[in-house]
């Protein structure tokens, strides 16, 4: 008797994913209009001051077009009533984390994007609740009860989908798109509004007549590589509604840094000298709370045109020490003395990062 043909083993099929993506409602601002109620239906814009850049506007800000990271002069042009009111850091992190414990009621697949938006895998119904449009009412009515605040979700089978969804209908707004919705949802929408299509990128697509993602689709993967390299497959995907990203907890820091406006612009090299050993300073306390290593860092300037450049240099190993870090940022500086206009900004940032490991050799000092 011949023995039976072996069959290969069989994969069970992996159930469809459901994901949410929760964001806060002009979070820095509404925290501000909860703790203060005389902002409360006034425009608002968190950070600014005589030089500096609105950190966030709440959404009556945001009807004069008042948005975050516009020059504060810009804004009280658009809106002389705005309001600017001084950042809560403290606070808006206290509130974040009060916020990703209600989500961990529900998941422990949670991807923070920011303080104030994440994505969760909610695939598996922990409390049973039946739908994944249930979980996100019942997130977003648990986060107005236990915090004051609002947040609006978008629901769907992938990531790209459910961030779309939850800008759909802000404020306080709940969009739900399923896989049967996805491609034509996506193709309905600017490609301006995809996410990691940024401003210059939606506009060389305008030039290619790529308004919308239908105009999108009908373009070919290699077509879409000759003019966008590598991320042309990426968006030959999603406007196809195709993402198969996983939600990955404890998502890693890409960079860490810091930077500082000042009320006038800055010539002398003393002067911007004293200014960086700040901001190193403050940039150092954030990479000893997230707890990462990294080999670069890198100078941030702004002249008082509004001219941008960065300035990098890296290392072998890791940097240990907030001497080695500032030293590098103000060689990265002396280099660039003496500067054709006053500078308005500067930043220090460390990139290249990895998670700390207390285990690993300490490096003492790099000779700069």
């Amino acid at each position: 008797m011949q023995s039976a043909e072996r069959q290969p083993p069989t994969v069970p099929e992996r159930p469809q994913r459901k994901i949410i993506h929760v964001d806060m409602d002009a979070f820095y601002a509404s925290v501000e209009q909860r703790d203060d109620p005389a902002l409360k239906g006034r425009p608002v814009a968190v950070g600014g001051g005589h030089r500096g850049v609105v950190a966030a506007a709440s959404y009556e800000a945001r009807k004069f077009g008042v948005r975050s990271a516009m020059p504060s002069v810009t804004a009280r042009r658009r809106c002389p009533e705005l309001v600017f009111v001084k950042p809560r850091f403290d606070v808006y992190k206290a509130v974040s984390q009060q916020v990703r414990a209600i989500f961990a009621d529900y998941t422990d697949l949670i991807e923070p994007l920011s303080l104030d938006e994440a994505y969760l895998d909610v695939t598996e119904d922990r409390l049973g609740l039946g739908t994944a449009r249930k979980i996100a009412e019942d997130i977003r009515r648990r986060v107005r009860a236990e915090t004051g605040l609002t947040a609006s979700a978008g629901v769907s089978y992938c990531k790209f989908i459910a961030k779309l969804a939850s800008d759909h209908n802000k404020p306080d707004g709940l969009c739900v798109i399923t896989p049967e919705r996805g491609p034509e949802f996506v193709a309905s929408l600017p490609v301006a509004r995809f996410h990691g299509v940024g401003p210059v990128t939606a506009q060389k697509m305008a030039r290619l007549g790529i308004v919308t993602g239908a105009d999108l689709r009908e373009w070919t993967p290699p077509q879409l590589e000759a003019h966008f390299g590598s991320a042309g497959q990426w968006y030959w995907r999603i406007c196809r509604g195709i993402d198969e990203r996983e939600v990955k907890p404890d998502r890693p820091y890409k960079s860490v840094s810091a930077e500082r406006t000042f009320d006038e612009d800055l010539r002398d090299p003393a002067a911007l000298a004293a200014q960086l050993t700040r901001v190193a300073g403050f940039a150092w306390e954030r990479v000893k709370r997230a707890e990462v290593r990294g080999r670069t860092v890198t100078l941030k300037v702004k002249f008082a045109d509004f001219t941008l450049i960065t300035r990098s240099k890296s290392f072998a190993r890791p940097i240990a020490e907030q001497d080695a870090f500032e030293a590098a940022g103000q060689v990265l500086l002396a280099a660039l003395m003496p500067v054709p206009q006053g500078i308005r900004l500067l930043g220090l940032g460390l990139h290249a990062l990895a998670e700390d490991d207390p285990a690993g050799p300490e490096q003492l000092g790099l000779a700069i």
